[in-house]
């Protein structure tokens, strides 16, 4: 991952990011501490002080900054470096995109954003109480939709105290504007061009604001919401007539037993949203032992589904419509991956250094998506495996350094069971970049 983050051009992108943050010259580059320092959260660091793991083998990865060091480059990182810094990554992604680390840009690329919540055990700047009644901070992540990694891609996050809403317009804006400038050029939407690639943010209800939905629609965007189930639904779900439900169908194309969908955009008011918006219910048994709540009817679970998408986009119609929203659970499996790899701690007293921090996190997710993509597309078990897989399998693999006629050889384990395709992996990524 050190050599991904070197060909892609993040190591000197940080460091023209950063150059104007130092009086003279620097010993270690801004740009290659912030890539050790993401990659040794790759490998499982919770802390700037796990820099340390690549500090004690400079054997293996040459120079390596201290501590203290690597934290006052993150102090560095201000309000106007950030953006400057994430701009370095949106750099780093056009050239891991182009070397086969990309998406299918003619499929509907999906944006999810979720928040979570990341505990504080002490006094940092801007830590405060949350809703869940624990104390930390309310970050704000979007991801892109990567079916085939068990990570995702993270394109953006923002860092709140944990106070913040979960319903926040403003923030979700926000996130929506970094998410779009995080992507390539070619991936960004067009107004106006039909041909041009196809985008939808998918969020649960605290999503579903009009500022929200209207900023997507401003910026070419579609959007999915989960939308708040009351006692409107509730009478729409009866009012609704039993030939009107349809199976519900699961992502391999079969019917879901037990589920049922239907369209209702005509019998809610919709006026304040955006034009076209549509209305999708879906009603289910619930499982064994799950409990009902009161907006619940007639034994069933309801839910909710607000969308611009016209029909005929998606098959398979208001079913296509409702599966395609569930999906967007998947972003739960992404902020859990991000947690295991370093989200689940913000290391520093600063809030500017926890923003950092934040952004270090995301490097480190996007590294190990385009290394899995790039090194090992063809091998599914290390493609798409969770970050502690791969890290036993890839990341710590034994090895040993050797030198003879003047070149350095990395000799891997030749008993291990992914020896070649770790080998592979390696060729492949030099390849990708020539």
């Amino acid at each position: 991952m050190r050599e991904m983050a070197e060909q892609t051009g993040l190591v000197d992108a940080v460091s023209a990011a950063l150059a104007d943050t130092y009086q003279g010259r620097w010993l270690h580059a801004p740009g290659r501490v912030f890539c050790d320092l993401a990659v040794a959260v790759a490998d499982g660091a919770d802390a700037i002080s796990g820099i340390s793991v690549l500090t004690d083998r400079q054997d293996l990865h040459g120079p390596v900054a201290s501590m203290p060091t690597t934290w006052r480059v993150l102090d560095r990182v201000d309000p106007a470096h950030l953006d400057e810094v994430r701009g370095a990554r949106a750099v780093a992604r056009a050239a891991a995109w182009a070397a086969g680390a990309g998406p299918d840009l003619d499929a509907e690329l999906c944006l999810d954003f979720d928040a979570t919540i990341t505990i504080a055990h002490s006094e940092k700047e801007n830590a405060a109480a949350t809703w869940k009644k624990t104390f930390g901070f309310h970050p704000l992540l979007c991801f892109l939709d990567r079916p085939e990694v068990a990570g995702g891609e993270a394109l953006a996050g923002l860092l709140r105290p944990g106070n913040a809403g979960s319903n926040t317009a403003a923030d979700h804006i926000t996130v929506l504007d970094l998410a779009l400038a995080a992507l390539p050029e070619q991936a960004r939407p067009r107004l106006g061009d039909p041909t041009g690639p196809r985008l939808l943010a998918r969020s649960d209800s605290a999503g579903a604001t009009h500022a929200f939905a209207a900023a997507c629609r401003d910026r070419g965007v579609g959007f999915s919401f989960g939308f708040p189930v009351d006692w409107r639904i509730q009478t729409i779900v009866d009012a609704i007539p039993e030939p009107c439900w349809h199976p519900a169908i699961c992502t391999d194309g079969d019917l879901r037993d037990g589920a049922w969908v239907a369209e209702a955009t005509g019998l809610v008011d919709l006026s304040g949203w955006p034009d076209g918006a549509r209305l999708i219910l879906r009603k289910e048994r619930p499982h064994p032992g799950a409990q009902l709540s009161f907006a619940d009817a007639d034994g069933m679970r309801i839910t909710a589904t607000l969308t611009d998408t016209p029909p005929g986009v998606v098959p398979g119609q208001a079913a296509g419509l409702e599966l395609r929203h569930r999906q967007h659970a998947r972003v739960e499996d992404r902020i859990r991956e991000a947690k295991a790899t370093g989200l689940r701690n913000l290391p520093c007293r600063a809030f500017n250094e926890n923003a950092a921090w934040l952004e270090v996190v995301l490097t480190a997710v996007d590294l190990v998506c385009w290394t899995q993509q790039i090194g090992f597309a063809d091998q599914p078990e290390l493609a798409r495996c969770e970050i502690a897989t791969f890290r036993y399998r890839v990341l710590h693999v034994a090895a040993r350094l050797t030198r003879t006629s003047r070149q350095t050889w990395l000799r891997i384990d030749k008993t291990w069971r992914w020896a070649v395709q770790i080998a592979e992996g390696f060729h492949r990524l030099r390849t990708a970049f020539t």
